[in-house]
């Protein structure tokens, strides 16, 4: 019973605190899909944070680290770090961009810049399409969990978490979800904390539970990871992947707009390495540490590792707020999304006469969403890793066009077009194997070839719209020195560099706490990670002066 009225107690406050935040809004598309664009700087922190850290972080990492070991961890939490640099990159412009010209959805800007309808409705299938499943990753997470903590049908859990969802979302909008988030982020880095020490406690601390581990199966501490996972190639892969895909997510891009200041974008990129570089080494943890409870598992059964681990050895009550956790990481993800893919069809494709209608339109189809992703999660079609990876490949391929929308006068709407298209269809023939790997993510070569269809037929083709767009975005970001510019992306780059330590390859010895060396060398570079963005802020970027 006391399980019950935690979870329940838990998914009532946040629908409470949902269905407050509509007092403050209006009946407008900006209102309700942006704030009315006044997201104050932890407000934005905590709702990019939220919103970008799922179902994925919190069971997908303890599965992956149950079947890869540590050395997912730095992958994650270095290189989602090392996104933040995209909030100057790609957000800045974004955000200034769409204070001035009046920006709802993703599409707008691109839109704006080619004067292309159909470059609109293409923008658009592209973000529907490959965000939908990592929509349905959400419930599939929730039905593991709930399975585990109550009892209930796989379903049925999923059923209820995403009613919950839908409910707060539909009536209180951006406000109701950025609100939401706050509570949500702060539960997953403290009860995330909590779970892994009393799970460690069992085993005898940390360092014994990390000992034993490694005398039974010390391939888990390997540099490349269970099976040789991650080879460099690949390792460099994922490093650069972050920060291609993450800014594409149309819920953490329609963010950008809703910033209140552009320092609400600097003080995000600040913390954003320090909680990845902390926060994703918990679930990892906790997911190596199912080997000594739970040994064999395989597939989709590792995705529940975190449920069976804090339903066997933590008190009901703890084990209930730790669960309630992990259900905040997946709602404040799954609202963001329903609620950014509704404004982009209730704006992008069915674009009523007024407003209002917009409005109206977009919060009927955030149902739609949620019914379709619901639909998905009855039957899982893969581990929450694989399903991550896909829907991350696919956002990609918009990444050139977006940073030619920004920066380069002479791309047109044919080559952002060209682009798209040859990118997803070398996305299809990775996905069934037709084209050779060459021992590296799909994504990076699709995004070289992309590259070079965008600026090959924008060369080749004219366009119109960019006269007066690209005169509006540079009196808004004004001219920086060449030398600095190239200064500090060489510093980003060394970084970047760093961290494909190749020469630490197969080492994997416990040192301190238990953890492989390596560890703490990547903890060590989140660090100046950190120093380095916020002298980049301090002495270049210089937002709102």
């Amino acid at each position: 019973m006391t399980n019950y009225l935690i979870i329940f107690g838990y998914l009532i406050i946040v629908l409470v605190v949902g269905l407050y935040a509509q007092r403050y809004g209006r009946s407008t598309s900006e209102s309700y899909f942006l704030a009315d664009r006044r997201l104050t700087p932890i407000v934005l922190f905590f709702t990019m944070m939220a919103t970008n850290f799922s179902a994925f972080t919190v069971f997908g990492f303890a599965g992956a680290g149950y079947r890869i070991g540590y050395a997912f961890y730095p992958i994650m939490g270095f290189g989602t770090g090392f996104m933040g640099l995209a909030f100057f990159v790609i957000g800045r412009r974004v955000y200034l961009l769409g204070r001035t010209r009046g920006y709802i959805t993703p599409a707008d800007l691109i839109t704006d810049r080619f004067q292309s309808r159909l470059l609109r409705i293409l923008f658009f299938a592209v973000m529907a399409i490959f965000t939908l499943p990592y929509i349905a990753m959400q419930p599939i997470a929730a039905g593991f969990a709930l399975q585990q903590l109550l009892g209930f049908h796989h379903f049925l859990g999923a059923a209820i978490i995403t009613l919950f969802v839908v409910v707060y979302t539909f009536f209180g909008g951006m406000r109701g979800v950025a609100w939401t988030d706050i509570i949500q982020g702060s539960m997953k880095l403290v009860f995330l904390a909590v779970a892994l020490v009393l799970i460690a406690q069992v085993h005898g601390g940390l360092s014994t539970a990390n000992s034993l581990l490694y005398a039974q199966q010390g391939e888990l501490f390997s540099r490349p990871g269970v099976g040789g996972a991650f080879p460099p190639l690949i390792w460099m892969s994922f490093m650069m992947l972050w920060f291609f895909c993450n800014p594409m997510f149309p819920q953490l891009f329609q963010r950008f707009y809703a910033a209140q200041k552009e320092n609400a974008l600097a003080t995000t990129m600040i913390l954003y390495p320090v909680v990845t570089g902390s926060l994703f080494l918990l679930p990892v943890t906790i997911g190596m540490l199912g080997h000594l409870s739970f040994p064999g598992l395989t597939g989709e059964a590792t995705d529940a590792i975190l449920p069976m681990l804090v339903t066997r050895y933590l008190p009901a009550s703890l084990a209930a707020f730790v669960i309630a956790s992990g259900l905040a990481a997946l709602m404040s993800t799954m609202d963001s999304q329903l609620l950014t893919l509704s404004s982009m069809f209730s704006h992008d494709i069915y674009r009523p006469a007024t407003g209002k209608q917009g409005y109206r339109a977009g919060k009927i189809f955030v149902v739609v969403l949620a019914l379709a992703g619901l639909a998905i999660a009855y039957r899982p079609p893969a581990t929450l890793f694989e399903i991550a990876t896909q829907t991350f490949t696919g956002l990609a391929v918009l990444f050139p066009t977006v940073l030619a929308t920004l920066y380069w006068r002479n791309a047109t709407a044919k080559g952002a077009i060209a682009s798209i298209v040859v990118g997803q269809v070398l996305v299809v023939c990775y996905y069934f194997d037709l084209l050779p790997r060459l021992g590296m993510l799909p994504v990076i070569p699709i995004l070289v070839i992309t590259t070079a269809v965008l600026i090959l037929v924008s060369l080749l083709t004219t366009g119109k719209g960019t006269r007066e767009y690209l005169q509006s975005l540079n009196q808004l970001t004004g001219k920086r020195s060449r030398r600095a510019s190239l200064g500090w992306a060489a510093c980003f780059l060394g970084l970047l560099f760093l961290a494909n330590d190749f020469w630490a390859w197969g080492k994997g010895s416990p040192t301190l706490f238990g953890f492989p060396g390596w560890i703490w060398y990547f903890l060590g570079l989140n660090i100046l990670l950190i120093i380095g963005y916020y002298l980049f802020i301090r002495y270049y970027w210089r937002p709102d002066r």
